[in-house]
This record gives C-alpha cells, sequence and structure tokens, in this order.
C-alpha cells in the first residue's frame, strides 16, 4: 500500500480510526468475496446456485397494473363477511352508533397493521414465511402458522362457495324452487310437507333440500353427493384461478372484484324501490348511543375490523410482494381500508332495504291471519262487536287499523287475553330479528327475493354475487399458502397449486356430509380467531420492537421517496399491540364464557335448537387450536438453540463494479454507522433488504451482506455492527 495513503498514515498515528468503509475501499479493485479467501463460511462457490439467486427477485413475477394490484387487494379484503357480517353487527350494536367505534378501530388498528402488512411485503419481495425469517427468524413460525390457518379458512370457505353455486343453478326456473313449500302424498291425499309447514318454505329448501342436515353432529348420515360436486367446482374454480399465479388469478379478479359492486348497486336501486324499504333502513341507522358504551361492542368492532382487511392471513403480504419497489403502499392501504368500509355500509343498505320490504310483507301476513282470528271470535261471540273500532273495515285492514283493535281487545280483555292467542303484528318486532351469515343469505334474503317481480333473475344475480365475493377472497387466502411456500421452497407453482387444491377437496369431504354444516360453524368460531389475533400482536411486535421502528421508517423513506405520518409510528410501537393484546384478552375470555356449541336443526320439531359439543368434537375444536398456533413456539425453539438453520448464516459479500448498495443496519438513538452509497445517485435500492446474520443471543455480526443481487438493481459491499438484541 502508498506510504501516503490513508491506511498507512493512521498506522502511524495514536488518532482514534474513524475511517469509513467507503474511504477504506476507494482505492481497492473490486472482488467478489465468496470466490476469494474472505468467504469466512469455508462454503464452495456454487456459480449455478448464485446465478439463480440473483435472477430470483429479478424474475419475480409482477402486477400487469396497479389497477390488476389494487382489484386484488380489493377482492381479497371485501368478502362474504361484509355482506352477511357486518350488517348483523351494525343492527345487533346499535345501529348508526356502531359505526362510530367501528370507524375509529379502522383508523387505530386497522390502517396501521394492514399498511405494515403492506410494506414488508413490497420492501422484502417474499411471502410470509420468507418476510418473517428476514425480519426476526426465531419469529419464523408466524409465515407457518399462517399459512396452517390459510387452509383451515380455505376449506370451510370454499364450502359456502359451494353452497353459493348450488343455488346459482337452481336459480333457473320459475318459481324458485324454494318459494313454496312441496307436496306429497299421502296414500291418495296430497299434503303440505310437515317439517316445511311447520318452519317456512326457503327454511325448509336449506335445511332439507339442500344440506340434507341430520340432527346433530354426532350423526354423520353420509356424504351428500350434491354438495360433494358444488365443492368440487368450487375447488376447480379456484384451481384454475390460481394455476399460473398472478398471471391468472390477477385476470381473474377484474371480474370477480368489479361484478359484486354492480349488483350491489343494481340492488339498492332496486330496494329503494320497493314499499318498506325506508322502513328497514331508518330502523338500521337510527342510532342507539347508549350502545356506545358497552365494552362488547368495541370488542366486536375489533374483531370486524380485523378479520375484514384480511390481517394475519399472509394474503396481504403476498400480494404486495409481486409490487414494484417505488409502489406508494401507503396509498394502497388507506385506498383499500376505505372501500372496505364503504362496501360495508353499502351492503348494509341492500341488505335492510330489502329486509324492510320483507318485514312488510311478514307484517301484513300476520296482520291477515289474526284478523281471521278476531272475525272468527266474533263470530262465536267470544268477542264483542262493540270492541271493534267503528272505522274499522275488515275488506281493506291496514296495520295502524290492527294494533288499535288489539289494544282495545288487551285491554277488556286483559284476564284472559292470551287465551285468544292474538300476536301484536309490530313492524319493529319483524325489523329486530337479527339474521346472520347463512341465515341471512340462505333464508331470510331468498325469502324475501321470492316476492320480487322476476325473482329467478335476482336470484341468479344474487349468488352470482356471493360466488364473485368467495372467489376473491379464496384467490387472495390460497396466495397466502402458495406464495411462501413456492418462495422458500422452490416447488414449481402449477404443480403444488393442484395439489393443493386437491388434498384440500379430499380433507374437505367431512363438510359436505350431512351433518357437514355443524363442521362448517366449528371451523368458523374457533380455527382462526385466537391464532390469527396472536400471529398479528408477534407481527406487530416483530416490526416495532424487534426489528425496530425507527429503522423501518426510515426504510419506508426509502423505499417509497417520503417519510410516513408520525401518527403510524406510534400506532405501530403503543397503540396497536396495546390494543390487540386487549382483544386477545377478551377472546380468550370470551371463549371461556360461551360454552362452545352449535345451532343444531331438528327435524322432527322443524326448529334449531343450541346443543353442546361431544367430547371428540371437543378434542378437534382445541387440535385446530392448538395445530395452528404449533409453529410459533416451535420455530422459536428450533431457532433459539440452534437446532435448525434459519437459512440467513452464510457469510458472503458479492460486489459488481460500479453498482454498491444502500442499506441501513441500525436507526437508534446515537447511531454513528457509516453506509457505502450507491455511484450513481439515482440508483434505486435493491428490492430485496440485506438480511442479517443470525449468529445467535449475544453476538455480532461484523460484516452483512446482500443476499439478492441482481441485474438492474446490482449489489455491494455493506459492513456494520449490528447486534444480536437489535435484531
Amino acid at each position: 500500500m502508498p506510504k501516503n495513503s490513508k491506511v498507512t498514515q493512521r498506522e502511524h498515528s495514536s488518532e482514534h480510526v474513524t475511517e469509513s468503509v467507503a474511504d477504506l475501499l476507494a482505492h481497492q479493485e473490486p472482488v467478489d468475496y465468496k470466490r476469494s479467501v474472505l468467504n469466512v463460511t469455508g462454503e464452495a462457490w456454487d456459480k449455478q446456485k448464485e446465478g439463480d439467486e440473483e435472477l430470483d427477485a429479478e424474475n419475480r413475477p409482477a402486477w400487469n397494473s396497479k389497477l390488476q394490484y389494487i382489484l386484488a387487494q380489493i377482492g381479497y379484503s371485501v368478502g362474504l363477511g361484509n355482506v352477511w357480517r357486518f350488517p348483523y353487527l351494525c343492527q345487533k350494536n346499535g345501529g348508526g352508533a356502531y359505526l362510530v367505534p367501528y370507524l375509529v378501530l379502522l383508523i387505530i388498528i386497522g390502517l396501521p397493521l394492514f399498511f405494515l402488512e403492506l410494506a414488508v411485503g413490497q420492501r422484502i419481495r417474499r411471502g410470509s414465511i420468507g418476510v418473517w425469517n428476514y425480519i426476526c427468524p426465531r419469529l419464523g413460525g408466524i409465515g407457518y402458522a399462517s399459512c396452517l390457518v390459510c387452509f383451515f379458512v380455505g376449506l370451510y370457505y370454499n364450502v359456502i362457495i359451494g353452497w353459493s353455486i348450488f343455488y346459482f343453478f337452481k336459480s333457473f326456473q320459475y318459481p324458485l324452487p324454494w318459494s313454496e313449500c312441496p307436496i306429497v302424498k299421502n296414500g291418495s291425499v296430497a299434503v303440505v310437507e310437515t317439517e316445511c309447514e311447520r318452519s317456512s318454505a326457503t327454511t325448509y329448501f336449506w335445511y332439507r333440500e339442500t344440506l340434507d342436515i341430520s340432527n346433530s353432529i354426532s350423526e354423520s348420515g353420509g356424504l351428500n353427493w350434491k354438495m360433494t360436486l358444488c365443492l368440487l367446482v368450487a375447488w376447480s374454480l379456484v384451481g384454475l384461478a390460481m394455476i399460473k399465479g398472478i398471471q391468472s388469478s390477477g385476470k381473474v379478479m377484474y371480474f370477480s372484484s368489479l361484478f359484486p359492486y354492480l349488483v350491489l348497486v343494481c340492488f339498492l336501486v332496486r330496494g329503494l324501490l320497493l314499499r318498506g324499504a325506508v322502513d328497514g333502513i331508518m330502523h338500521m341507522f337510527t342510532p342507539k348511543l347508549d350502545k356506545m358504551l358497552d365494552p362488547q361492542v368495541w370488542r366486536e368492532a375489533a374483531t370486524q375490523v380485523f378479520f375484514a382487511l384480511g390481517l394475519g392471513f399472509g394474503g396481504v403480504i403476498a400480494f404486495s410482494s409481486y409490487n414494484k419497489q417505488d409502489n406508494n403502499c401507503h396509498f394502497d392501504a388507506t385506498l383499500v381500508s376505505f372501500i372496505n368500509f364503504f362496501t360495508s355500509v353499502l351492503a348494509t343498505l341492500v341488505v335492510f332495504a330489502v329486509l324492510g320490504f320483507k318485514a312488510n310483507i311478514m307484517n301484513e301476513k300476520c296482520v291477515v291471519e289474526n284478523a281471521e282470528k278476531i272475525l272468527g271470535y266474533l263470530n262465536t261471540n267470544v268477542l264483542s262487536h262493540d270492541l271493534i273500532p267503528p272505522h274499522v273495515n275488515f275488506s281493506h285492514l291496514t296495520a295502524k287499523d290492527y294494533n288499535e283493535m288489539y289494544r282495545v281487545i288487551m285491554t277488556v280483555k286483559e284476564g284472559h287475553f292470551k287465551e285468544l292467542g292474538l300476536d301484536a303484528c309490530l313492524l319493529e318486532d319483524e325489523l329486530n330479528k337479527s339474521v346472520q351469515g347463512t341465515g341471512l343469505a340462505f333464508i331470510a334474503f331468498t325469502e324475501a327475493m321470492t316476492h320480487f317481480p322476476a325473482s329467478p333473475f335476482w336470484s341468479v344475480m344474487f349468488f352470482l354475487m356471493l360466488i364473485n365475493l368467495g372467489l376473491g377472497s379464496m384467490i387472495g387466502t390460497m396466495s397466502g399458502i402458495t406464495t411462501p411456500i413456492i418462495d422458500t421452497f422452490k416447488v414449481r407453482k402449477e404443480v403444488f397449486t393442484v395439489g393443493c387444491c386437491i388434498f384440500a377437496f379430499v380433507v374437505g369431504l367431512i363438510f359436505v356430509q350431512r351433518s357437514g354444516n355443524y363442521f362448517v360453524t366449528m371451523f368458523d368460531d374457533y380455527s382462526a380467531t385466537l391464532p390469527l389475533t396472536v400471529v398479528v400482536i408477534l407481527e406487530n411486535i416483530a416490526v416495532a420492537w424487534i426489528y425496530g421502528t425507527k429503522k423501518f421508517m426510515q426504510e419506508l423513506t426509502e423505499m417509497l421517496g417520503f417519510r410516513p405520518y408520525q401518527f403510524y409510528y406510534y400506532t405501530w410501537k403503543y397503540v396497536s399491540p396495546i390494543c390487540m393484546a386487549v382483544l386477545m384478552t377478551a377472546s380468550i375470555i370470551q371463549l371461556g364464557v360461551s360454552p362452545p356449541g352449535y345451532s343444531a336443526w331438528i327435524r322432527e320439531e322443524a326448529a334449531e335448537k343450541f346443543l353442546f359439543y361431544p367430547t371428540w368434537a371437543m378434542a378437534i375444536l382445541i387440535s385446530l387450536i392448538i395445530l395452528a398456533s404449533l409453529p410459533l413456539p416451535l420455530v422459536f425453539i428450533l431457532r433459539q438453540f440452534h437446532l435448525v438453520s434459519d437459512g440467513s448464516n452464510a457469510l458472503s459479500v458479492t460486489y459488481k463494479k460500479g453498482r454498491m448498495m444502500k442499506d441501513i443496519s441500525n436507526l437508534e438513538d446515537n447511531d454513528e454507522t457509516r453506509f457505502i452509497l450507491s455511484k450513481v445517485p439515482s440508483e434505486t435500492p435493491s428490492p430485496m433488504p440485506t438480511h442479517r446474520s443470525y449468529l445467535g443471543p449475544g453476538s455480532s455480526s461484523p460484516m452483512e451482506m446482500s443476499s439478492a443481487p441482481n441485474g438492474r438493481y446490482g449489489s455491494g459491499y455493506l459492513l456494520a455492527s449490528t447486534p444480536e438484541s437489535e435484531l
């Protein structure tokens, strides 16, 4: 080395050396240290492997357009829950007043965590397994837990799509098959089916014709071949949409994401023209402000926000990982979050406009039936004609006239009123009947549509909408499985996708036996709620407290070109973890307080009855929760005690002349680390952030590497001291 070089001068000086790595390398020729004596790992240089790694990020599939990506995220987050869960919660928890806690929690929990998942996926450009292995190898189990939950949810979610497919094909006939009770012959006499007569035509069609349901979860009853065939069609649709990755699923999203909005708008316009629609909407949005003080309302609002955005499943990360590095994911997070919210409000308007119409129909039916009872009592002198107001006309009896007559009779016959068997027939009572989930979609809404003019057309549109809503969510859910597995284990995309769909179909046969609906309820209630809450809490902690909020904010600044609001710093570091911890605690308490059970349809009684799960079903239920959560402690223990490698401890550096990468290793207070900057100021940072070497507790790495050099971005040296405690 020349005598006048900076390094030589420093050797003969007593001053503290603070020379930057950039200065030290200024006079050196570019060297690939993986092929040199500085390859300290002792690994043999594999030219083929290195070439594959360099091309990996560059060859990663990408969305054809920003619109396609936004539609994919909307299609994933806007699902069946927006149509049949949110309206029920809104009605149950104070009408318009429920929107206040929901919106507050959307802003302080939903939006920040949704932005966080979008950002880590776009920054690291890997599925959930790769992302959390990079951020904190010990918490790498987060990705595997997400995959398991996605699998459990996908199993039963596709069954619901199968039910919708069955109703869709049954809608191509007039009158609709669930509009009237079937007639059966008893010898030479034709009578109405007893089970249907004691319930309703739509209820009978759902439980008997569609599900052919057994009386309890313990009575399997064998496979329902109609539902088995529909489930096969549903998995075939998902497989075809997913087989080419985002190249195929992205195109499907143009239809599956936009069509539901067309149908909702059509239903809203049609619903508003129906008699009684305004009654339903007014009932829905009349605020009951006292409900806002109920902690249960806030818990249910937080849970709905959590699931509405698809947090923790890995689908959000998977979709975001196919973005360009400079995509404005903050804008995407805000846009998708509020589109999701307004979609829920739109669906609520549609549902209660239609249910308001149905309530008026049912109320008129109640008035007619009870008016006939009163006429019978008048003709048999049980009631006196003097009790009937003079202006009442039984030929054109209105609900108002009946209510007036009802109150008079109740006052006069107070001692014997119950024996008369008269109903109040109040519209408010009909509107207060809370219906959610399958009961709303396959019973209440289908019954309302039978009273529509051209009812088959509206039925076809409605169930085609449900199919598309379900398909959009299923594509995101399956991406939460396929993307991280393909990224991590380098399996062939088409083979894995087809194999996954076939395996899921075979396992999903438990949902299409006659007792299958009870298993759907079990999986829906217990397979995802608690494990996903834990997953999202650990995601938040991994980024905010282990990786470092300041460091993450700085990387976002470099990636986006602007610094995100300080609001996100405080929500990620303090507000969201605390809120999620409270939600998890409340969920555990709710599980303990509410005995695990399900609503069984009893054929002989033609009614629902709450039953407790038998011992073997409880074992399955507990196993679901444990299995979904098991990767979290398992991966932590394996990596804590170095029983398995995290794949990040290959210490090597590659360098290409003229292409050096800038990276931030530590942005905590008093950080004096200096970094190598690109020689070209306009050079874009590598899409794959440099990965820290995982050397165990208390260890530090004097050298870190760029793990994904590629032809477009290049790579370079990175030397920095990063203690394990700051990983």
